[in-house]
């Protein structure tokens, strides 16, 4: 239910961000996003006994180079959600796992072998599918589409670096460390962007903006804290939901639907994601299996 509870904010964060589109530069919404969710994440760790190790690092430098990636991710993520249907643009972030086996392997020396290769091709044929028709100059298509698909891309590649990153931080930082750095970080990055025109949005898009900073906020704890009750293996399908949630927001609020090649696609990258996930499950089982045997205390 928290894993569930998280989507479903994260998804209506987006619809949040998406309506501000034409009003705020992604620079701003960004600045909104963040800097909001402070406040929220502090009251956490207050209640949760953890502010200490949420201010404490080992790695300042780690959490600004997760910080600047992860605001590039964000970045472009919201400026895409300007440009593409809400549905589209979660679809093509499911990719985010498929990117991040192949980074691993290319960044960490990670061995991958036939079932995560297998499910990475087949992960990078759905992607395909889904980006060639705004790629490919279909006639119809709204300007700006071709623009939109190339930013979510990049974010979808920026977020596996982060998770890579992350992968190597985890080893000196306090999670809570990880999630506090990072939206204090994004918040002072997002700054930068103030002198190439931010805008003075009115109440309505204010209270929007604000909203999504504090629903981001509580998202952002709900995901951290399902951690706690269930693997990651088991939690990760439940990611999947948001395409049921970006369809019926996008429909209601946007009036926007889903196209059947943009369905495919997505199944093909969500079929090549639990592929990833089932060998992830094994080979943990794996190592299990292998520490009981060589640690007694295990």
């Amino acid at each position: 239910m928290l894993k569930l509870s998280a989507i479903f904010l994260f998804t209506i964060m987006s619809a949040l961000i998406k309506a501000t589109a034409d009003d705020v530069p992604p620079g701003e919404a960004v600045f909104f996003r963040s800097f909001f969710a402070i406040p929220v994440i502090l009251i956490w760790l207050i209640a949760q006994g953890q502010l200490r190790q949420g201010l404490l690092t080992k790695n300042p430098m780690g959490h600004f180079w997760r910080g600047l990636l992860g605001t590039c991710a964000m970045a472009m993520t919201f400026a895409g959600l300007g440009l593409l249907p809400l549905p589209e643009v979660t679809a093509i972030g499911y990719a985010t796992p498929i990117f991040t086996v192949i980074l691993a392997a290319v960044m960490l020396g990670e061995t991958i072998r036939l079932i995560r290769i297998s499910a990475v091709l087949v992960g990078l044929v759905g992607v395909l599918i889904m980006v060639w028709p705004r790629l490919g100059g279909d006639a119809g298509l709204a300007d700006g589409a071709p623009l939109g698909a190339m930013l979510i891309l990049g974010a979808t590649m920026a977020r596996a670096l982060v998770q890579i990153h992350i992968r190597q931080l985890v080893q000196t930082e306090h999670t809570a460390a990880i999630v506090f750095y990072f939206s204090a970080i994004a918040s002072a990055i997002s700054l930068l962007t103030l002198p190439f025109g931010w805008a003075i949005p009115d109440a309505g898009t204010l209270a929007l903006l604000v909203s999504a900073g504090l629903i981001g906020g509580v998202a952002q704890i709900l995901v951290t804290s399902s951690y706690r009750f269930g693997p990651a293996s088991m939690l990760a399908p439940y990611d999947y939901a948001s395409m049921i949630f970006a369809i019926v927001i996008g429909y209601v609020w946007f009036g926007e639907l889903p196209t059947t090649v943009m369905l495919i696609g997505a199944a093909l990258v969500i079929g090549g994601n639990i592929l990833v996930i089932w060998r992830e499950h094994q080979l943990g089982l794996e190592r299990g299996k292998a520490r009981s045997v060589t640690d007694p205390k295990s």
